[in-house]
């Protein structure tokens, strides 16, 4: 068996293809109407289709119970551009020092936006941290920390 991508239901397809292209950068791979691949393999759905396809049954949106989660290289420019946004919580860090914010999609999907954690490694290090340090702080081991500084 192989996982191939999730897939959302959206009420209005145009709108969620401009979000996704403005907010995330994500292009159209296929389109073919009611099922939209995007570019790194998010698939969108119509409701409407859904519904059929889940024999006619309830579709609960905002149920906060799942995310699409990304990984931003440059967290800080992106934090910058969150304007016209529905943020769950502003920018702020967790307890590994990975910067992250969580806002919804125009269905009310919760789309995480994480620093990249290479990213997160690096900024520590360059902050005057040893390997071990960063890798205490950010409760990995150091091999992992010594290769996200070596590649």
């Amino acid at each position: 068996m192989k996982f191939i991508s999730p897939l959302i239901a959206v009420t209005d397809m145009e709108r969620s293809k401009a979000f996704y292209k403005k907010y995330l950068g994500l292009d159209v791979e296929q389109d073919f109407g009611a099922n939209v691949t995007l570019t790194g393999g998010i698939a969108l759905q119509t409701l409407e289709t859904w519904r059929e396809f889940i024999a006619g049954r309830d579709v609960r949106f905002g149920s906060n119970a799942a995310e699409l989660y990304f990984e931003e290289d440059d967290f800080e420019g992106f934090a910058r551009n969150l304007d016209g946004l529905q943020l769950l919580h502003p920018p702020c860090e967790h307890p590994w020092g990975q910067r992250v914010v969580r806002f919804y999609d125009p269905d009310s999907h919760i789309i995480e936006v994480g620093e990249n954690m290479k990213a997160v490694v690096r900024r520590f290090h360059e902050s005057g941290m040893t390997t071990s340090e960063v890798a205490a702080r950010m409760d990995m081991p150091e091999e992992y920390v010594q290769e996200q500084l070596e590649g």
